[in-house]
């Protein structure tokens, strides 16, 4: 509902622009006589740009016929200062054929010479209610704009908490601790980021990266936790998660579920073909699945299994680099590979940020 009332509006800040004193004059009087007190005049239109940025008028009563610059050139400049927005411009002429080209040049409305007390206060009131208006439109506009970002942003975060406790469910079997799947998201995106990744995607990494192994919860524990070598038979259980993981997240209309999915069934295929569920290779892997597979291995390397100890920064790095064959250079997409080369720091700070983090994920 709208706050507007009378003494708003007489309150409201008027430019008068002419280059004639005795027309500055009469408007002044006219609009002082009506009760309005925040006037102000130029009779040179040079000034109407920078006295309009230092005071934002609610309305300016403009001249068209001016020497130096006549007032569509002031027009032009004023539609500079506030691109796409409202131009509270009220024209002044005597020329009939101006009026319309004055309109489509961005004045709201126009007043006749010779001036007409009754048409210049109607026409002014109206403006500037209608100006009014629009200011407090685009007030509320922002304020419900901040609303929704803040709403957004805390919807954003009771989702990522969902993910990170669903998958607790499944990463504690194996992990020391809940950080590896936050370790997931913040290196996937960084990564997505560096690739050169929109926003969009970058926002979605984040987000599904953290399901990669939720079908691990389907996994036995004697076949998970098993800390010597698994026979052929218990290798295919355990490779069961990633299509079982993306079969836990598919048929969403979530596109963080959908992509949690993608990332599920393919986190584990390599460029070279030699990874699995279905043996991909190059393009045919999603590029989310991609980013997520050089993170969850950096991730495996340093941090402590039932099958091997953590590894420090400096090992894991050079095991992507020269190899141990276990992990290869030619297992990663290779732009992938070079831009975690060339940023390896950043996943180490990444990792070492999240030491004092206990079991539940918790500082």
């Amino acid at each position: 509902m709208s706050t507007i009332n009378k003494s708003d509006v007489l309150k409201s800040r008027i430019l008068i622009v002419d280059d004639m004193p005795a027309n500055v004059n009469l408007l002044s009087r006219m609009l002082m006589a009506a009760g309005y007190s925040n006037l102000s005049s130029t009779m040179n239109p040079l000034e109407v740009c920078s006295l309009f940025q230092q005071n934002r008028y609610d309305l300016i009563l403009l001249d068209l016929q001016m020497p130096i610059m006549d007032g569509f050139q002031v027009m032009e400049q004023l539609k500079q200062i506030e691109p796409g927005d409202y131009l509270p411009v009220l024209v002044i002429t005597a020329q009939p054929n101006h009026k319309l080209r004055a309109l489509q040049a961005g004045a709201k409305d126009f007043i006749s010479k010779p001036f007409d007390l009754a048409e210049v206060l109607a026409r002014v009131q109206n403006m500037l209610e209608v100006r009014l208006l629009y200011s407090e439109l685009h007030s509320f506009s922002r304020e419900l704009e901040q609303r929704v970002l803040e709403r957004t942003a805390e919807l954003k975060e009771s989702y990522l908490e969902t993910i990170f406790t669903m998958t607790r469910a499944a990463e504690h079997k194996d992990e020391d601790t809940g950080a590896h799947v936050q370790r997931i998201s913040y290196y996937s995106r960084d990564l997505a980021s560096m690739l050169g990744m929109d926003e969009g995607f970058v926002n979605s990494v984040f987000f599904a990266s953290p399901m990669h192994d939720i079908g691990k919860i389907g996994i036995p524990d004697h076949i998970l936790l098993k800390p010597g070598a698994h026979t052929p038979p218990e290798c295919a259980i355990m490779k069961s998660h990633a299509a079982m993981g993306a079969m836990i997240l598919g048929n969403s209309k979530s596109v963080f579920l959908k992509m949690g999915a993608e990332i599920a069934l393919n986190h584990h295929e390599r460029w070279d073909g030699g990874g699995y569920p279905n043996g991909k290779s190059k393009e045919e892997i999603p590029l989310s699945a991609r980013i997520v597979n050089i993170c969850d291995i950096y991730d495996a390397l340093r941090s402590k299994r039932c099958y091997k100890p953590a590894f420090d920064h400096e090992k894991a790095l050079n095991i992507f680099i020269q190899g141990d064959g276990r992990t290869l250079p030619e297992h990663f997409d290779p732009a992938i590979h070079a831009t975690f080369i060339k940023n390896h720091a950043v996943f180490n700070d990444i990792f070492e940020s999240t030491q004092s983090l206990d079991g539940q994920g918790n500082v």
